[in-house]
C-alpha cells in the first residue's frame, strides 16, 4: 500500500459513542487517510471527538455541510479551522456570496494564525438524491447538469474541490480542471451492499474517472473482517491509480 492510496481512503465515522469512534480510529488509522465525522457524532460528542482523532495522529473531515448565510457559514468554518480539521465542507446550493465570504474568512483566519488552510468542498447533490427527489423541491434541470453547474460555482468562489457522486466525477473533471478535489460518498466495493445510496459506483471506478478521494463506510465497518475490508478497498484504489 502507498501513501497516495491512503490518502484516498476517508472512512466514515457513522456512530454515535465516544468510545466507537475511539475503536475504529484505533483499528484502522494505519490504513485510513482521513476519519469522517458528520452530523450525528458531531452533535452528540462535539469538538472532543475530534480532538480526540487528532491526539491519535488522525486527520479529520469534518463533514457538517455548512448551509446558512454568508456570515454564520464563514465564522462556522473558522471554528473547524481552530478544531485543525484538515478538510471542511458547505453546501454549493448556499450559493456564491456565501462560498466566497467563507473562502475570505478562512484565508484570513490561516494566515493570521500561521496555520495550514484545509481543503474546503463545497457539496453538489447529494448521492442520496435522484431526479425525482430534485424536482419535489422545486429543481426540473437534471442531476447531469446541476452537478457541474454547483462545481463551477464553488471552484470560482474560490473552493478547492466538492463533494459528489462518483457518476458525476467526469463531469466535474471537465467543467472544473484536473487541479480541482472530488470527493466521492456512494461508493461501494463489489463485495458491500447499497444501502440507501441510489447513484454508486465501485473505488475502482470512481478512481480512474478522476476522484481524489473515496468516502467509505458501511462496506468496512459492517463486514466481518473490518481490516481485511478496508485492504482490498486499498489494494482496488491504488491498482486503479495512474502510473
Amino acid at each position: 500500500m502507498t501513501a497516495s492510496a491512503k490518502q484516498r481512503l476517508i472512512f466514515a465515522l457513522d456512530v454515535d459513542e465516544f468510545s466507537d469512534a475511539e475503536k475504529w480510529v484505533a483499528q484502522l488509522q494505519e490504513n485510513v487517510g482521513l476519519f469522517k465525522i458528520g452530523k450525528q457524532l458531531f452533535t452528540r460528542c462535539g469538538p472532543a471527538v475530534v480532538q480526540m482523532v487528532r491526539e491519535r495522529g488522525g486527520e479529520v473531515f469534518l463533514d457538517l455541510k455548512y448551509h446558512d448565510i454568508p456570515n454564520t457559514v464563514a465564522k462556522a468554518a473558522v471554528e473547524a479551522c481552530k478544531l485543525g480539521v484538515k478538510m471542511f465542507n458547505v453546501h454549493a446550493l448556499g450559493g456564491a456570496e456565501m462560498m466566497r465570504k467563507t473562502v475570505e474568512e478562512v484565508d484570513a483566519y490561516c494566515r493570521a494564525a500561521g496555520v495550514e488552510r484545509p481543503v474546503m468542498l463545497a457539496v453538489t447533490i447529494l448521492t442520496s438524491s435522484n431526479q425525482e427527489t430534485l424536482r419535489a423541491v422545486g429543481i426540473d434541470r437534471p442531476i447531469s447538469e446541476m452537478v457541474p453547474r454547483l462545481a463551477r460555482l464553488a471552484k470560482e468562489a474560490g473552493f478547492d474541490g466538492v463533494v459528489a457522486s462518483p457518476k458525476e466525477v467526469e463531469l466535474i473533471r471537465a467543467a472544473c480542471g484536473e487541479d480541482f478535489q472530488i470527493v466521492t460518498p456512494g461508493v461501494r466495493p463489489s463485495f458491500a451492499s447499497l444501502d440507501d445510496q441510489k447513484r454508486v459506483t465501485t473505488p475502482a471506478d470512481a478512481i480512474s474517472a478522476g476522484a481524489t478521494a473515496l468516502v467509505i463506510g458501511r462496506p468496512i465497518s459492517a463486514a466481518a473482517d473490518p481490516l481485511e475490508a478496508a485492504g482490498k478497498i486499498l489494494a482496488e484504489i491504488e491498482a486503479a491509480l495512474p502510473g
